[in-house]
């Protein structure tokens, strides 16, 4: 078959030029191939053998189908399926644009779990509440200017371009916005925020000698028993630390140095504590031995023709995999690309999750300690290889990893007071001024205070 680029070739370069940018739009064709053959009066060229000639190997069927197109092209659906018959094999076709980083999910569709999913989504969704929550109560009199907040996108946690009036009426029983004395907007808490907060610092009273043993614990993992402070204030959510953690870390003398270097404040290990040395799996091992054996697996390569079976192949499996590498053990002369490095960075990732509040930490909180825990590039494969005890939730390029175990569905097992009180505080924060349901909850818990405050009096009256 001769093709119709090579005719118009012979003819005109222009029409040829004007054919190959717009094979998609056959009526247009048509119709300006009469177009052209009226430019060309008197050349002896008319529209149907301009196009039968460029077609002389089709039947008639087919060249009836043309010369009725060539009366009425946009109405006459023959032609059209000629045309495009005739070029399929030389047109193009736009190639499908493959996912981004930014967007395609770390998992597949068949192996999501939507318990952990739906928690990285919910954590979305309130990242207003959170950093604003935080950045006003840092406030002299926890109040910000509207305008101001309104370019603060990055410090208050939302979208950018977007007005934040929108997400102080989305968690309205909490903040509120109020006009001054000077006629200007402000935002603030409610009477009610207020009395979350101060029930969150008693809780972060009550709990600070066990943040300082987290901190302990991580200094201990860590190369040279040393972090910058300034890690630990990063990542001080995840780990229930104050934001003042800075300034009580020097009441601990016993357990911390802090030492000035280039500018930063670097905490290093006052003093080596072995009872503080025992990782979560270790200490789970006494009651579920068979539960620790299968946590990680590290496969043994063999030949096909081996003989194994199924169990067989399990206890290749376990002589591999077991002992498992501690990461409070002394491991700087430790191959990080061996099988005992990769034993150690699953241990280390392991009781990292362990220590965090909700067994769950980002991309983001990983990188921050990479270089104190000699943490490859390659962290993030080496999670989706033991997707036994870890999974990792979320897009390529910003991923959570969960500890599996610690999970019933979407609640944890074992709650800390702090995650208890982050469950309430969203709570409330689904709920907006006025809901007959938030005077109904809050109803529910001053009476419930109640009972433990008559409790407590009882209890004291019993001891004298």
């Amino acid at each position: 078959m001769r093709p119709v680029s090579i005719f118009f070739q012979q003819r005109q370069n222009g029409f040829k030029r004007f054919v190959s940018s717009n094979l998609f739009d056959v009526p247009q064709i048509l119709l300006s191939c009469r177009k052209y053959v009226c430019s060309q009066h008197g050349s002896g060229l008319s529209c149907r053998n301009l196009l039968l000639c460029a077609w002389k190997p089709m039947g008639s069927a087919h060249r009836s189908n043309w010369s009725a197109a060539l009366e009425n092209p946009f109405e006459n659906k023959a032609s059209q399926h000629v045309f495009m018959s005739t070029y399929a094999s030389h047109i193009k076709r736009p190639k499908k644009k493959k996912e981004g980083p930014m967007r395609k999910k770390v998992q597949a569709e068949t192996q999501r779990i939507p318990a952990f999913e739906n928690i990285v989504e919910r954590d979305d969704y309130f990242r207003f509440l959170t950093k604003s929550k935080e950045w006003l109560a840092k406030e002299p009199e926890q109040v910000l200017h509207l305008d101001e907040a309104g370019k603060m996108y990055r410090e208050l946690g939302f979208a950018r371009g977007r007005k934040v009036t929108r997400y102080v009426e989305r968690h309205s029983a909490l903040f509120e916005l109020y006009r001054h004395t000077d006629g200007k907007m402000w935002i603030g808490f409610t009477s009610l925020m207020e009395k979350l907060l101060e029930e969150e610092k008693t809780i972060m009273e009550e709990t600070e000698k066990a943040r300082m043993d987290t901190v302990r614990k991580l200094i201990m993992m860590s190369a040279d028993k040393r972090i910058a402070m300034s890690k630990f204030h990063h990542c001080r959510h995840i780990f229930g630390l104050p934001d003042d953690f800075r300034d009580r870390v020097k009441e601990y003398p016993q357990f911390f140095r802090i030492v000035e270097e280039q500018g930063r404040r670097i905490l290093e290990l006052a003093q080596w504590d072995p009872s503080l040395a025992v990782t979560a799996l270790e200490a789970s091992y006494i009651g579920n031995e068979e539960k620790v054996k299968k946590a990680f697996v590290f496969p043994v390569k063999y030949a096909k023709r081996l003989p194994t079976g199924k169990d067989g192949v399990q206890i290749l499996n376990a002589c591999n995999t077991l002992p498992l590498v501690s990461p409070y053990s002394d491991n700087s002369n430790l191959n990080l690309q061996s099988l005992e490095g990769r034993k150690y960075r699953v241990g280390l990732i392991h009781e990292f999750l362990s220590l965090t509040l909700e067994k769950k930490a980002s991309i983001h909180h990983l990188v921050e300690f990479k270089d104190d825990f000699k943490l490859g590039k390659d962290t993030y494969h080496t999670l989706k290889e033991q997707s036994r005890t870890f999974y990792l939730a979320g897009t390529e390029m910003n991923w959570t990893v969960f500890l599996k175990d610690a999970y019933r569905g979407e609640e944890l097992i074992e709650k800390d007071p702090l995650v208890v009180f982050k469950e309430k505080l969203f709570i409330y924060g689904y709920m907006k001024h006025g809901d007959p349901k938030l005077k109904e909850l809050l109803r529910t818990e001053r009476l419930s205070q109640d009972e433990k405050q008559e409790k407590g009096i009882d209890k004291e009256e019993v001891g004298e």
